[in-house]
């Protein structure tokens, strides 16, 4: 369980959004101005994985807007990070998306993530790591159950917001509500206001 602990830190080659291969990406030198995503997918060229990586690279300019890297990584190589990168939608591929694809083909980030399965391929894990390292939400998906990244865009608000205003975030927060104060009195005053919206 990484929740609340330092995100494990790796330097491995990785296919850029560029198209570039570098051997020398990394984490915590790529976490953005406010954090990261990092998320993980079983195998390149696969079923559920090309509507989540695609999701997730349209969604890449609210993430950066926020001040949040994201990052992808699998247990394939570079160069069939590349391959499939390079290979238009239509045809299987996933197109050139536009975050950072690392390659994990000893397996050693999944397995310091606690993602791998069978000592196989990543089970679908979505890591949000704050500005110093932290992991601040985790969600693990089995294989066939595809991510909502809405969701984690939320959490990056969330996240952002508690940062900056020192209040937490009730259940279904959405950017621009209210937060509540992390007392007994101020969890009072928010449930008084709002219970009916639960």
């Amino acid at each position: 369980m990484l929740v609340t602990k330092k995100a494990p830190d790796f330097t491995a080659t990785t296919v850029l959004a560029d198209g570039q291969i570098v051997e020398d990406f990394n984490l915590y030198k790529n976490i953005g101005e406010k954090g990261a995503v990092l998320f993980f997918w079983p195998l390149d060229f696969t079923f559920v994985c090309p509507s989540e990586i695609i999701a997730f690279s349209k969604r890449v300019d609210d993430f950066e807007a926020r001040g949040i890297q994201v990052i992808g990584v699998s247990v394939d190589s570079q160069f069939s990070h590349f391959a499939w990168r390079e290979t238009p939608v239509e045809q299987g591929g996933i197109g050139r998306v536009k975050f950072p694809m690392v390659a994990d083909l000893n397996k050693q980030i999944a397995r310091d993530f606690d993602v791998l399965l069978d000592d196989s391929v990543a089970l679908r894990g979505s890591f949000l790591i704050d500005k110093d390292g932290t992991v601040r939400h985790a969600v693990i998906n089995d294989l066939p159950l595809g991510r909502n990244i809405d969701e984690m865009v939320r959490m990056v608000d969330t996240m952002i917001f508690t940062n900056e205003n020192g209040e937490v975030c009730p259940a279904g927060w959405n950017k621009g509500d209210e937060g509540m104060k992390d007392t007994t009195e101020g969890v009072a005053e928010y449930l008084g206001k709002n219970v009916d919206k639960l």
